[in-house]
């Protein structure tokens, strides 16, 4: 008796220590997860990110306590929700916001590869999200603000912040569409959303781009149609300054506030992670940052408007999600929400088969920006991480293929892939494509059967090994991380490790059987 009261004694403490945490880690939600906006419904949050080119779209995410982010599905999860056409990293679905009133959740976004603005909205967000309400008003990142039974629309058509009020049940526009700010001067104002405290509104939208200039601007109005008068003390957030010049983190910038139930206010923001010099790859991600919100006064982001990777500042009680595991093994017959595919996928693609992932190759490959290659990928969430599958291809004619990529876009990836020979060989091969060059790094001819492939990813280098036996691996060739980074890519996105499957026929019985993907990052 004695013992289990001191066991339970410690579990306690360890839950009182878990729940008075002091600080946190930043990124909170690690990889492309971009544009992030929040919302919250009594003690629970939920988050949406911009998916672009990528289906299902905009992930959703749940948590107690904007540190811990469990995510739990997407709002998009039908081709009648997300058609992607042709959409490539530049397309596709752009910065969504959610919003909670009375009940019903709405998310709001723009598909710049279809009709432009539209929401979908539910009841139950981890169920069935409703088809498209499209919107008249025109721009980017829309945002809504429900106040005394009206739901106003602002977003940002010709280059300024405009505003209407809408019906968000139908979509259509009760008044005409009214600017109502333009920013401070800096380039590409965007990502709007309006807040009421103390009575005043408040209206808060990036500026500078989503680079290294990107920064935080608000103003605020006793009207919702302004005039709004901007803080003297703009940016409340940026890294462009020489007070995080030599931060691990840059390009903050696009945010959304939310009040949690003891009344504090926090921000969470998007930013990415220099490796190799000024190149980043992971996309831009979703950080966390406290605000000081006086009464009747502006906000302040973490004292001085910067944020970092380490956060030494008081909490929510923290909820703690279970570890990630390494491996994802395929035997439950369906892919976790971490997974997603090249625009509108064909389901008849992948199949499970024997506890493996069975992929159909088809001949739509990687390069093609028409289509959606045979392709299931998951997010590289660190800079040091390493990824392995096992495979194996089956019923191969002459170059067919199926392997791992290291997939930025259609134009920059490098693919390490197993091909099947014309005198019924295989090799397992390393291939690296940026723009217009493709080049073959090294090939080996291998016996018949399944191999392993491995990447490595570190700051400067991804290191690509393969083996026969699951043991003994074999380094094939190495990568500069640069040729492939958003810098010298182009685009909105961040890398997705995918798998694939690739067929030079039309009428190809080739397949290629995973038994499973390990990702352990560092």
């Amino acid at each position: 008796m004695r013992k289990m009261m001191l066991l339970l004694e410690l579990a306690l403490s360890l839950s009182c220590l878990s729940q008075n945490r002091q600080s946190y880690q930043n990124p909170v939600i690690p990889g492309f997860h971009p544009d992030p906006s929040v919302c919250r419904a009594g003690d629970d949050f939920y988050l949406v990110n911009s998916s672009f080119q990528y289906f299902p779209g905009v992930p959703l995410f749940h948590s107690k306590d904007l540190i811990n982010w469990e995510q739990i599905g997407h709002c998009l999860m039908r081709p009648s929700q997300l058609p992607l056409h042709d959409a490539g990293p530049q397309g596709g679905i752009y910065a969504p916001t959610i919003r909670y009133n009375n009940g019903t959740f709405y998310m709001i976004t723009t598909n710049v590869s279809d009709k432009g603005n539209f929401l979908v909205h539910t009841t139950n967000p981890h169920g069935e999200w409703s088809e498209p309400v499209w919107l008249k008003q025109g721009g980017i990142d829309p945002s809504l603000y429900f106040e005394e039974g009206k739901c106003y629309l602002v977003s940002n058509p010709d280059a300024g912040i405009y505003l209407c009020e809408i019906n968000p049940q139908t979509g259509e526009q009760l008044n005409e569409s009214k600017r109502i700010w333009n920013g401070t001067g800096g380039r590409y104002p965007e990502g709007p959303h309006i807040y009421k405290k103390d009575g005043w509104y408040y209206l808060l939208i990036s500026e500078g781009g989503t680079e290294y200039g990107h920064k935080v601007t608000i103003a605020r109005s006793r009207d919702i149609d302004g005039p709004y008068e901007e803080n003297p003390a703009n940016p409340i957030l940026t890294h462009i300054n020489k007070n995080a010049q030599d931060s691990p983190i840059q390009g903050t910038g696009h945010a959304d506030l939310i009040q949690a139930p003891d009344g504090s206010w926090w921000m969470v923001c998007l930013a990415f992670r220099p490796q190799n010099g000024s190149h980043h790859l992971l996309g831009r991600e979703t950080f966390l940052a406290p605000v000081r919100w006086d009464k009747n006064a502006w906000p302040v982001i973490n004292g001085d408007g910067t944020i970092a990777l380490q956060m030494d500042v008081p909490t929510l009680p923290q909820h703690p999600l279970a570890p990630k595991p390494t491996r994802t093994d395929f035997k439950n017959g369906k892919l976790g929400p971490e997974w997603i595919h090249i625009r509108n996928y064909h389901p008849e693609n992948y199949t499970f088969a024997s506890d493996n992932l069975r992929l159909k190759a088809t001949p739509v490959n990687l390069n093609n920006g028409k289509g959606s290659p045979t392709f299931a990928g998951r997010r590289q969430e660190h800079i040091n991480f390493t990824a392995t599958t096992s495979m194996q291809l089956k019923k191969a004619t002459s170059d067919d293929e199926a392997g791992l990529t290291v997939y930025m876009s259609e134009p920059s990836h490098y693919d390490l892939f197993v091909k099947q020979l014309a005198d019924g060989k295989q090799a397992v091969v390393l291939r690296y494509q940026l723009n217009e060059l493709t080049h073959t790094e090294k090939e080996v001819i291998l016996p018949q059967g399944k191999v392993q492939l491995r990447v490595k990813g570190s700051n400067e280098i991804y290191s690509f090994e393969y083996a026969t036996d699951g043991k003994n691996f074999k380094e094939l060739g190495r990568m500069n991380t640069r040729y492939i980074s958003t810098e010298t890519t182009g685009g909105f996105t961040g890398i997705i490790l995918g798998l694939y499957a690739v067929s030079g026929s039309q009428t190809s019985k080739t397949y290629a059987d995973f038994e499973y993907f390990d990702y352990e990052g560092k």
